[in-house]
Parts: structure tokens; C-alpha cells; sequence
């Protein structure tokens, strides 16, 4: 219930992790993870900071120092400190230098360095490209804007549009949803379904359990290795949540609507029952767990 099925022939899947342990130095932050993702799936890796959710991208990516192990993504090993081809990467907000001189068009073009040639400069297809992708997100006033000068949610897309101008299969992102409001937020995660639907897959990392991995269609909990795995009705759980987070958790759905609540099972004082009322519905224990559901968006 917990595992996804086992796939017999690597090229049948986006990522296939087997045995991997890597870190920065000889102590490792992830270890003996073994892991197989379809293609065409949607899938959120949660789990608390410094759990190896980065790491784990890193990995995938060729770039996390030391790794051993085997990774395959599409169907191709991936050799330590040589990025794939034909995958997107999306990294978190606050590890990019706002303050460097570089316009919306230009961070996008980026993204087709790999199939610019040998010239040094963008030629007029290359443009093209960029226009349509930063069209199709919505942003497509904004080429000429210094990245510093937007907001967070069109800071998100601009990067979204660099991981997608090569037309990859799989997209990998770190934290796409952090520190943008509740608008951005949807706007973002709507984005990637539509994206999804279109066949491309998408694994991206999240602490925001309520908000957004709760919605997703399967999640990987994460520490140091991976807990669990499932869809959100079979994974939350108090035991696997509290075993990932490393502190008591509650987890409860309302009755209602069957959405799933996560709470800290601390004490909180007079206001916690209210506040989880107040989250809508009348909320109860989580029961039976729920048959697995595909690993797609659809």
C-alpha cells in the first residue's frame, strides 16, 4: 500500500533511485534510498528542513558533492557533477542573487544554452521561444524587467519559464510555493497541473503539508530516507508524520468535505480546539486508510 509499484525496465520510468546515499561531506543526509517515479507523475517530497528533500534533487541533478548509488533519470544514468539534458530545475528563491544584473528574458534564455550552438548569442528563434514560454505564464510583459524589480509569484515564474524553454519531460522544484501569498500560491500549483496534464512530470519539495501536499496525488515523506509513500490519504498518518517530522502529529479529516488536516499533537492551550474547527468542518481522526490512488495528476 505504502510502495509504488516496481518497474522492470528503467527507460518505463522518469527517476529510479536505487540505493542512494550522499551529503557534502562523509556524513551523509540521505541514505539507501531507493525510489521510482513514472512518467507523468505528480509528486511532492515532504518532509522537515534538513531532511535531504534538496539533497535528493541534488542527487538527481549530478550536483550533490558525494553520492553512491544509481540514479536514472528518463531512462539515463546520471554521472556526478554532469547535469542531465532535458530536465528542468527550479531551486528555491532565497539561494538566487537578486542583485545581479540580469533581465527576465536573459535568466529564461539560459534555460537554452544547451541548444543555443556555437554562437555566443540568442539567435531569432531563440527569442521567439523565450516570448511564447513567457507568454504562456502569463509574464510576457516583463522581458525587459530586472529580476529584482518583481514580485515573488513573477520571480517564481520566471524561473518556471527557464526549466521549461528546453521542453523537458521532467521538472524538478525546490520549494516552488514558499514565500508567496495565497494567490501565487494556487496560481503556481495550477500552473504545474496544467503542465502535468500535458505529460510532463513534476517533483517538487514541500514543508507545507496543509496547504499544498495535501492536495497532491502522491507524496514521499522524507528523512534522512524515505518513511513512507502514498497518496496523502494513505501517508498522513499520525505514526508516519510524526516518525518524518520528528515531533507528535495529529492528523484529521473533516467529515464533511474528507479533507485531511495536519496539526501538531502538542497542547497549544484554549485556542487549539478552535482553530482547528475553524479550519472548516467538524474534523475527526483519520480512520482506514484509503486505496492508492495513480500517480497522476488527472
Amino acid at each position: 500500500m505504502m510502495t509504488t509499484s516496481s518497474i522492470a525496465n528503467p527507460t518505463d520510468a522518469a527517476i529510479v533511485l536505487r540505493n542512494v546515499t550522499g551529503g557534502y561531506t562523509n556524513r551523509p543526509i540521505v541514505s539507501d534510498v531507493s525510489l521510482e517515479i513514472p512518467q507523468g507523475a505528480f509528486v511532492g517530497l515532504v518532509g522537515p528542513s534538513g531532511a535531504g528533500k534538496t539533497s535528493l534533487l541534488k542527487a538527481m541533478l549530478g550536483t550533490l558533492p558525494r553520492v553512491s548509488g544509481e540514479i536514472i533519470l528518463n531512462g539515463v544514468p546520471v554521472r556526478s557533477g554532469t547535469p542531465p539534458a532535458g530536465i528542468g530545475y527550479v531551486p528555491q528563491t532565497e539561494t538566487v542573487d537578486w542583485t545581479f544584473p540580469v533581465t527576465v528574458e536573459q535568466v529564461v534564455m539560459m534555460g537554452r544554452i544547451r541548444s543555443m550552438g556555437m554562437l555566443p548569442w540568442a539567435s531569432r528563434k531563440d527569442r521567439a521561444a523565450v516570448a511564447e514560454t513567457l507568454e504562456r505564464l502569463g509574464i510576457g510583459g516583463l522581458a525587459g524587467r530586472h529580476i529584482r524589480d518583481l514580485s515573488g509569484g513573477q520571480q517564481q515564474r520566471v524561473f518556471i519559464a527557464r526549466a521549461l524553454i528546453g521542453s523537458p519531460r521532467l521538472v524538478l522544484l525546490d520549494e516552488p510555493t514558499a514565500s508567496v501569498d495565497i494567490k501565487t500560491r494556487d496560481d503556481i500549483l495550477h500552473l504545474l497541473v496544467d503542465l502535468n496534464l500535458d505529460g510532463t512530470t513534476i517533483v517538487m519539495t514541500t514543508h507545507e503539508l496543509n496547504a499544498v501536499a495535501a492536495h497532491l496525488p502522491w507524496v514521499v515523506c522524507v528523512n534522512g530516507g524515505i518513511v513512507a509513500q502514498g497518496h496523502p490519504r494513505d501517508a498522513f498518518t499520525n505514526a508516519i508524520l510524526s516518525k518524518t517530522f520528528g515531533a507528535p502529529m495529529r492528523v484529521l479529516v473533516d467529515e464533511q468535505t474528507g479533507g485531511i488536516l495536519v496539526a501538531e499533537g502538542h497542547d497549544h492551550g484554549p485556542f487549539g480546539d478552535r482553530l482547528i474547527v475553524a479550519a472548516g468542518g467538524q474534523p475527526s481522526a483519520i480512520g482506514a486508510a484509503a486505496a492508492p490512488l495513480p500517480l497522476s495528476a488527472d
